[in-house]
């Protein structure tokens, strides 16, 4: 399977578009928009964009599938998913802000994090697919805790709580607190590798 067009990755995905959206303060409320440090503002040259995907080619990456809930449900595959803290709960993943689910993810409280099972490279293409009904046959689902639509056989997932969502270039860094999970589904995940969905190996 050759690499899917809306993987919500770190610098792996071209983007542009919506504005930023307000950060969030630890507790929660709407905080006022700060400016971000001054920076070596020189773009990029094509020859180190190039560089840092081929090295990240190299970078075995476990598959998850982001949502939430908005007018619609929303949601996308992402390979950028960290474990930030235990003390508080804190995740993150990156989000570009061409996604079609960036709009739903700017504006929702709370979002759901699903890690994927290797029988589930299809669900993976789905979510990373643009224009794709994500949600609809075959997708099984059901409404989660605060509503988050959370997604049915996979390895575990947790619901959080957004905390922040950073500017990063062309992409969002959000950081959310765990409120809730299971993480008892079973199985071997999903990895990303070389552009592709794989396995792991014995």
């Amino acid at each position: 399977m050759t690499a899917p067009t809306d993987l919500g990755t770190s610098p792996l995905t071209t983007s542009s578009g919506f504005a930023a959206p307000r950060p969030l303060s630890p507790a929660g409320f709407v905080g006022t928009q700060q400016q971000p440090a001054e920076t070596d503002r020189r773009a990029a040259s094509p020859d180190t964009g190039d560089l840092l995907k081929s090295v990240f080619r190299q970078h075995a990456a476990g598959v998850a599938v982001i949502t939430a809930q908005g007018e619609h449900p929303a949601g996308f595959t992402a390979t950028s998913l960290t474990s930030v803290a235990a003390d508080p709960p804190l995740i993150s993943f990156g989000v570009g802000t061409a996604s079609s689910s960036w709009p739903v993810v700017a504006e929702a409280e709370y979002v759901g994090v699903h890690i994927l099972g290797e029988h589930q490279r299809e669900l993976a293409a789905t979510f990373a697919r643009s224009g794709a009904d994500r949600f609809a046959p075959p997708t099984r689902w059901h409404a989660g805790p605060e509503g988050v639509p959370v997604l049915d056989g996979v390895v575990a997932w947790l619901v959080a709580r957004m905390v922040a969502r950073v500017p990063a270039g062309d992409h969002r860094l959000v950081i959310a607190e765990v409120v809730a999970g299971d993480p008892a589904g079973g199985g071997r995940p999903l990895l990303y590798h070389q552009g592709r969905f794989t396995a792991l190996r014995d």
